[in-house]
């Protein structure tokens, strides 16, 4: 069962003008049936500012980091690092932050409004995050963790941060400059679409883990689920098209379907203690429970928005399709997505694992 059920603790993000009661009792439902059934609800419009509750107050910092930040090359009219030009295959304009925003709101609410699930404690040291996308959640740690120093590596996003957090436009499969056993916590979040070696890449942060550290990985499980039989007979364009994003990353070095060999890197890297919770996150706001309805309006709102960024770069540089190509086929794959008759979920992973302790 999802621990989205169990009490707030170190590592749980603010709740605001919450009604705690009736909030626990969604949870409570929303974790019973994201690890069983999820329910569906009566099709209707969804107020979406009023129910997604999505905000950031995100744009209101802006401070430089370092000029490298600011350095971009353009492709198919989105802007992507320069930094190791042609190493990053989704973009880092404006659109593709505010979704990263948006795909931290889903990840946080999936988890029960907790950052992260590893044991820790309340006051690690030393705390990175990989692929810190535009630094939200290593933000949020730094303010959860005044202990500690948070570092984020491949930012994409200006901020003004906690003293105690700070970032570096660096790839995570280069040597790293931190010093040997140095973190507690290490944290990647949809990076599987951005690693080439997992393995080796998992090696190096072991390496530089403390030991009894923990290292912690949030990826979603790409094959559509469906409990009532309710895909299209004719195939899910989604899938189909995600089938085509993972064969050009494939041809590139990622691996998209690799969050099921993940525990297994894990140990095979020297790692104990390895956990994979998994949670159901609803395509869209089909289903009956608000607080599952609200993640999959997040989910639905983050596919739509950022299908060109999926599957541009990957379908082609890495297949070959014109870009033509691959915005006739995005139409179907939207019409699918925005139709609550069909009622798919995706399979959400928190997995988390622990360096053996002398």
């Amino acid at each position: 069962m999802s621990p989205a059920e169990e009490a707030p603790s170190a590592g749980t993000a603010a709740l605001g003008g919450v009604d705690f009661e009736e909030y626990a009792n969604e949870v409570s439902d929303a974790a019973q049936q994201a690890s069983t059934t999820i329910q569906a609800g009566e099709e209707r419009d969804l107020d979406t500012a009023s129910e997604s509750g999505f905000s950031t107050d995100s744009d209101a910092r802006s401070v430089s980091l370092t000029s490298n930040v600011r350095d971009f090359v353009f492709e198919n009219g989105r802007r992507f690092h320069k930094f190791r030009e042609g190493r990053y295959l989704f973009p880092n304009d404006d659109q593709e932050q505010e979704r990263e925003d948006m795909k931290h709101a889903l990840v946080v609410t999936v988890m029960g409004n907790m950052l992260h699930y590893a044991p820790i404690g309340d006051n690690p040291q030393n705390i990175l995050d990989i692929g810190t996308g535009t630094g939200i959640w290593a933000v949020e740690m730094a303010e959860t963790y005044p202990s500690a120093t948070v570092q984020g590596y491949a930012c994409i996003k200006q901020h003004v941060v906690p003293p105690n957090c700070r970032f570096m436009v660096d790839d995570a499969e280069s040597p790293w400059l931190d010093p040997k056993e140095y973190y507690d916590l290490i944290h990647g979040r949809h990076i599987l679409q951005a690693i080439k070696n997992f393995p080796a890449m998992l090696q190096t942060a072991y390496e530089h883990m403390k030991p009894g550290a923990y290292v912690e990985l949030h990826e979603f499980e790409y094959q559509a689920g469906c409990d009532d039989g309710s895909l299209p007979k004719d195939g899910y364009k989604l899938e189909e098209m995600l089938k085509y994003v993972a064969e050009g990353l494939k041809r590139l070095g990622p691996d998209l379907y690799g969050v099921l060999k993940l525990p297994q890197m894990l140990k095979d890297a020297g790692f104990v203690n390895v956990e994979d919770r998994i949670t159901k996150v609803p395509i869209g706001p089909w289903a009956k429970n608000k607080l599952l309805r609200k993640t999959g309006l997040y989910l639905q709102a983050i596919g739509l928005d950022g299908l060109q960024a999926i599957a541009m770069a990957p379908m082609t540089r890495g297949l070959g399709w014109s870009p033509q190509s691959v915005e006739v086929f995005l139409k179907d794959v939207r019409d699918q997505m925005k139709d609550p008759s069909i009622h798919a979920y995706y399979n959400f992973h928190a997995i988390y694992a622990q360096k053996p302790v002398r």
